[in-house]
């Protein structure tokens, strides 16, 4: 998740993040239901964060195992916390679109990660290129319409001071794509079908204040100096109506390649 030329340039606190992310594996575990498991195969956790998604996942395959991938050493180290020494998973800090693996993958599984990376074609054919035929692409990230409302509440403090000067050369590291963009992408990269749509997911974190600037407004927040960042943070809690509620819209993939 930590950026190279093609992705988005943040840093992660995977601590901060496991502690708090229980939204996300709310919305993963969902995703993972869709992923219909024998228990033998080899799955890739593309993103796998801290690890709770993968815990499950793991569960889920008794006879198999998991490949753990993540560009950020921190959220390596807190699954690798989680998680323990299991003989069923590989932990690799990866970035996906240097993806090369040594055996082809039964499937790949995906929540939250996809987003922050720019270039969906060239990840998607990296994807396409792990999987055998007939493996399956199961995925969800942020999509069209994503936070939207709250990241307009937000937008008016980068342009007042004492924020604007060190917002004036921000760039968005979201990649928040449609649906039909997304099969005709995958269907370019060699996927067989693909089927892809949009659903509205509203969370309310039980630690908001942590959730908005470790995840949703975490650019925004690396983007200034350490000394305005907590205040910035009181400006954004000021404005947003409570409970906080993060407005998640979800681009939800299901790909046979």
């Amino acid at each position: 998740m930590i950026a190279y030329s093609r992705m988005a340039t943040r840093q992660w606190d995977g601590a901060s993040y496991d502690r708090i992310s229980a939204p996300m594996e709310r919305m993963g575990l969902a995703v993972l239901d869709r992923l219909q498991l024998s228990g033998a195969e080899t799955v890739l956790d593309a993103g796998c964060g801290s690890g709770r998604i993968t815990e499950a996942l793991l569960e889920r395959l008794p006879h198999g195992r998991v490949i753990a991938v993540d560009q950020s050493q921190s959220m390596i180290d807190a699954a690798r916390g989680r998680l323990g020494a299991e003989p069923r998973l590989q932990l690799r800090t990866l970035d996906l679109l240097e993806l090369e693996l040594e055996q082809p993958l039964d499937a790949i599984l995906s929540t939250a990660t996809f987003h922050w990376i720019a270039d969906h074609e060239a990840l998607f054919r990296r994807l396409r290129a792990a999987l055998r035929a007939g493996g399956r692409l199961v995925a969800q990230c942020g999509g069209k319409g994503n936070i939207a409302r709250l990241r307009g509440a937000a937008a008016p403090l980068t342009e007042r001071a004492p924020y604007a000067s060190h917002f004036e050369h921000f760039q968005a590291p979201w990649n928040y794509a449609a649906a039909e963009i997304t099969e005709q992408r995958l269907l370019a990269a060699g996927f067989s079908s693909a089927h892809c749509w949009l659903a509205e997911a509203p969370q309310q974190p039980e630690q908001p204040r942590e959730f908005l600037s470790t995840i949703v407004l975490g650019p925004h927040v690396q983007q200034l100096p350490e000394d305005l960042r907590e205040r910035f943070m009181d400006d954004v809690l000021e404005l947003l109506p409570k409970p906080v509620t993060v407005d998640y819209v979800r681009l939800n993939i299901d790909a046979t390649a």
